[in-house]
Order: structure tokens, then C-alpha cells, then sequence
């Protein structure tokens, strides 16, 4: 149990900065965006690491006050729950 864990826990943070990342490239060549709620649909799911990494790494969606607090609320969730079934 503890290898899946923490494989997603990879995984999905990885995932999660990818994401962001290419939310950042895309606004900045004015295409399609990746929607907020896929972006904290990651966070949710257990990527927030990542997508606060990204975030602050790529000066992206740092002026939203959904995402300052959101993401660091949810990142407070994933420590907790991967505590929880790490333990």
C-alpha cells in the first residue's frame, strides 16, 4: 500500500506541474487554457505540490486569490491525507 502511495504521489505531481506549466506556455501564445477546475481537479487529487511548485516557479495564476489560498488549503488536505495512509 505504501509503494502505490507514494507512486502517486509522484505521479500525480508530476502530472500537476506539467499541467500548469503548459497553462502558462498557452496564455502565453493566446491559445486554448487548460479550465481552473481541471488545474484544481489536480490539486484535489493529490497534485497540489506540484501545481504550488509550478506556480510560483512560472509566476502563474499568482495574482488569483482562488489560487493562493485554494492551493495551499488543498496542499494542507494532501499532507494530511497522505499521512493518513502512510501511516
Amino acid at each position: 500500500m505504501v509503494k502505490v502511495v507514494v507512486l502517486w504521489f509522484l505521479i500525480i505531481n508530476v502530472i500537476g506541474y506539467v499541467v500548469m506549466s503548459e497553462d502558462k506556455d498557452r496564455a502565453r501564445k493566446r491559445r486554448d487554457r487548460v479550465p481552473e477546475k481541471t488545474l484544481f481537479l489536480l490539486a484535489f487529487m493529490g497534485g497540489a505540490l506540484g501545481v504550488l511548485i509550478a506556480m510560483y516557479r512560472r509566476r502563474h495564476k499568482t495574482r488569483h486569490t482562488s489560487f493562493r489560498l485554494g492551493i495551499p488549503l488543498l496542499l494542507l488536505l494532501n499532507m494530511l491525507l497522505y499521512g493518513y495512509f502512510l501511516r
